[in-house]
């Protein structure tokens, strides 16, 4: 497997595209390069190589579940929980994420069949799922984004 390709894959929340190459996710929703992505990981310990959490927060971070922080350093992260989801991800540890669609645009799982690398089916299929929540946390505030 190869973490530069596109995956097509359902995760924890929707369906989604994966790689570790974030421009070339960018690329292919057709936004800004430097736009931000989420990035998934399997586990706390792998978090851990990013982020620190700030210590007021652990406890919500370690508890979460198909939810999304944005830490004081800007960048953001999902510890995924799920299964199905989980068992995929153990093969990359991290991996960047973004919703199957064009930018601003509903899912087509045509066109999104089309442009991914390897399409990786599950025992569920791909869905329409609803979106994490997303909190923003600094130091010592954390402020809600979605959800």
């Amino acid at each position: 497997m190869n973490p530069e390709k596109i995956y097509l894959t359902q995760t924890d929340t929707t369906v989604g595209f994966l790689s570790q190459n974030k421009k070339r996710l960018n690329e292919l929703k057709n936004r800004p390069l430097n736009k931000p992505v989420l990035r998934e990981v399997d586990s706390l310990k792998t978090l851990k190589k990013f982020v620190r959490v700030p210590k007021k927060f652990r406890k919500r971070v370690r508890r979460a579940k198909k939810t999304t922080f944005i830490y004081p350093n800007s960048e953001s992260f999902r510890v995924v929980k799920d299964k199905n989801h989980l068992e995929f991800l153990k093969k990359f540890s991290w991996m960047y994420s973004t919703s199957a669609n064009l930018h601003a645009k509903k899912f087509d799982e045509k066109w999104a069949k089309s442009v991914a690398d390897v399409i990786v089916e599950n025992k569920n299929g791909l869905f329409e799922g609803e979106a994490s929540k997303i909190y923003k946390i600094s130091k010592s505030k954390i402020k809600k984004i979605r959800g």
